[in-house]
């Protein structure tokens, strides 16, 4: 006798009876989905798949309820995936989660790494990132962490992040209660926004201006709010596009002309440690920055 599967055998998929079992027993696509990593039409795709495998509905939509042949079939189920998840080849040990402590400067944070993390946490999901704020500025020593965020001169065996540019930028709002800015000698016009981070001069000297740095104004000892103060029409933001990017996409800040200049530092980045965490870590944030020069347009 023949142990082959006789050919009248209807077997499902796997997929469609976890996203089948998922469903009946959490009464939700949604709640579903959530348990299963997968989207909530993933799950109803799964489960109209298995009923068209069986001939027969298995569960009412709106609402989601078993059938008289759900019910019976559900025990059936949850007893065969019983016995696959006691076979010990069908399990694996828990994973162990590296933990990598990262040290960077609040705007880098807020503005370049926050934004992108979902993308390292999908690629490393063995990775937990700790990130930690450092103020260099104001001679603070950054936190002890495995990989340190900078701003300021690349040290040997460091990489470069951004090495980027500035250039003005201001709100719609601003610029409609300003004369018009149509030429950089208009900005006299204009309050410009001032911090110890960035100063004005590079700008004012290669667009031909002799003006001293501005002295008037609240003075930001962070570009984040900087940026941020431009953004409520506060003033003219000698701004990184880099870091302005959420602010230029969605209309809130403008670039006024095409001049820019480097930007008075770069920032940087540099391992304290050589763990194959950190080392992930840096690859990825080192191509993440160059991606984002590339659509900034000043590389």
């Amino acid at each position: 006798m023949s142990d082959a599967p006789s050919d009248s055998l209807r077997l499902p998929s796997i997929d469609g009876l976890l996203a089948f079992e998922a469903a009946a027993r959490l009464g939700s696509l949604e709640r579903a989905a959530e348990t299963l990593h997968v989207s909530a039409s993933a799950v109803g795709k799964r489960i109209a798949t298995l009923e068209e495998r069986l001939g027969q509905p298995l569960l009412t939509r709106n609402p989601l309820r078993l059938t008289a042949a759900g019910k019976e079939y559900l025990a059936q189920v949850q007893t065969a995936l019983s016995l696959l998840a006691a076979v010990p080849l069908h399990r694996r040990e828990q994973q162990r989660l590296t933990r990598l402590s990262i040290s960077s400067p609040p705007t880098f944070a807020r503005q370049v790494l926050v934004p992108a993390l979902p993308g390292f946490q999908a690629a490393h999901p063995d990775i937990e990132l700790e990130l930690l704020l450092s103020t260099p500025y104001l001679d603070q020593p950054a936190p002890p962490s495995e990989v340190e965020i900078f701003a300021g001169a690349i040290p040997a065996g460091g990489e470069v992040l951004l090495d980027d540019v500035v250039t003005p930028m201001a709100a719609p709002a601003l610029l409609a209660r300003l004369p018009a800015l149509n030429a950089p000698a208009d900005l006299a016009q204009a309050p410009l926004l001032r911090t110890p981070l960035q100063p004005w001069s590079p700008w004012l000297r290669a667009a031909g201006l002799a003006w001293p740095e501005p002295s008037l104004g609240t003075r930001f000892v962070d570009l984040g709010l900087t940026l941020e103060a431009a953004a409520c029409a506060q003033g003219v933001v000698l701004g990184r596009p880099s870091l302005a990017a959420t602010y230029l996409r969605g209309g809130t800040l403008k670039r006024l002309f095409d001049l820019a200049v480097p930007a008075a530092m770069p920032y940087g980045l540099v391992r304290h440690g050589e763990s194959d965490a950190a080392r992930a870590f840096s690859r990825w944030l080192v191509a993440h920055c160059a991606a984002l020069s590339a659509d900034a347009g000043y590389n």
